[in-house]
């Protein structure tokens, strides 16, 4: 029978078992490796519902006798995303106010700066022979984003990428865990700095934001930089190497066409959201605790009871998107929802969409030529990793590979 969390998944999509879930019902019950069970929202309507029921509750989960689910990722408590209104829509309201959408367009011309840089260095490097893109481009230019969004020292970005590694090493937890300490120590210390010295970026503006005599306290300040860090950096990095991966090994000629008609990049790089599936259990990995006895498309979900929901089945939906497992850059009206949705949507939504597109316009421009440089069967997956990591993504950038 089986089990949660389902194994199987790839960056190609998720574990095969997620078609026959959302056939059978948009709500599953599993059996959970650790004991006990769980109900998993399958389809694009029962993961809406669940993300948007206040019945499902985030906070709840970190209550005594919630269910637990052990080498799942689970946020610390009162976290942003941690919350349920009205904590939640209080955080949300002050973020709003440094986290603009202005704020993130005016990072622009900074994103295609650094586009830029890291491909002018990857073009030096590619005369010697194969480019490492998740080291020396996809990596750096999240990690280097979100620092200056945040307002990070460059002396510090080397520090903070390495954490944002260990703390993702599931099958390490206390190595995972001695990261995470040291983030929030780092986080501490740069909204301290900034507390005192407010500059030109989101975090100095976060200490700054009020709504009437409200403020942020310093801890839901470290919470949300630590939250903004960890999301911003790793989660577009691995997203991008997977993108860049799916075509150079599976649809060179979506490649060469993007690079002859950059006007088709944002279309291509919200089908890439659809379709690439990042988080290696299939589910958000944050659990919600039904408040009460919820009923939905026919099924009671018990109080007590633990829901997960599934994006990447979501946005693997046969009765929203035709020939969903396709990758079809002509797609109109993608309601994918990589960034999830209600509340909870991912506040770096804007942020990571503008590094997609000005890094595919620039990839597919500048290297049209560009191949793997290995054999796809022998790249090397990080293991036990909370989103689907590639070790190293060696291209070649004018052609010579396979």
């Amino acid at each position: 029978m089986v089990s949660f969390p389902v194994p199987g998944s790839s960056y190609r999509g998720p574990a095969p078992e997620f078609a026959g879930f959302r056939a059978s019902s948009p709500v599953v019950r599993l059996p959970a490796n650790g004991g006990g069970h769980c109900w998993i929202a399958t389809t694009q309507d029962s993961v809406r519902v669940v993300l948007d029921d206040v019945r499902f509750s985030r906070a709840a989960s970190y209550e005594p006798a919630a269910p637990t689910f052990p080498g799942l990722f689970q946020a610390p408590p009162g976290m942003i995303i941690s919350l349920d209104p009205p904590a939640h829509t209080r955080l949300r309201d002050l973020v709003s106010q440094a986290f603009s959408v202005d704020r993130i367009e005016s990072m622009r011309p900074r994103i295609q700066q650094l586009v830029t840089e890291l491909l002018d260095r990857a073009d030096e490097e590619a005369l010697e022979g194969p480019v490492d893109l998740l080291g020396k481009f996809t990596f750096p230019l999240a990690i280097i984003a979100i620092s200056d969004l945040l307002g990070v020292p460059a002396g510090d970005r080397d520090t903070f990428a390495r954490l944002i590694r260990e703390f993702a090493a599931v099958d390490a937890p206390e190595l995972a865990a001695a990261a995470g300490e040291q983030l929030g120590e780092f986080m501490a210390g740069l909204v301290f700095g900034k507390m005192a010295a407010p500059g030109d970026d989101v975090l100095s503006a976060l200490t700054e934001a009020r709504i009437g005599d409200d403020k942020l306290e310093v801890g839901e300040l470290i919470g949300l930089g630590y939250t903004l860090l960890g999301a911003g950096g790793d989660s577009t990095a691995c997203h991008l190497a997977s993108s860049v991966l799916t075509l150079l090994g599976h649809h060179r000629d979506e490649w060469v066409r993007l690079g002859e008609r950059p006007d088709e990049v944002p279309a291509a790089v919200e089908e890439l959201l659809r379709w690439i599936t990042l988080s290696t259990n299939d589910t958000t990995g944050l659990p919600r605790i039904a408040t009460e006895d919820v009923t939905l498309f026919g099924v009671t979900i018990p109080q007590g009871d633990a829901v997960f929901v599934s994006t990447n089945s979501a946005n693997r939906d046969e009765t929203l998107f035709t020939d969903p497992d396709a990758l079809d850059f002509t797609r109109t009206d993608n309601a994918h929802l990589a960034f999830g949705y209600g509340i909870h949507r991912c506040l770096g939504a804007p942020l990571a969409r503008i590094e997609l597109t000005t890094a595919f316009e620039e990839l597919t421009r500048r290297f049209p030529a560009a191949r793997l440089a290995v054999a796809e069967e022998d790249l090397e997956w990080q293991k036990a990793d909370m989103n689907h990591r590639l070790v190293a993504l060696p291209v070649d950038l004018h052609g010579k590979g396979f």
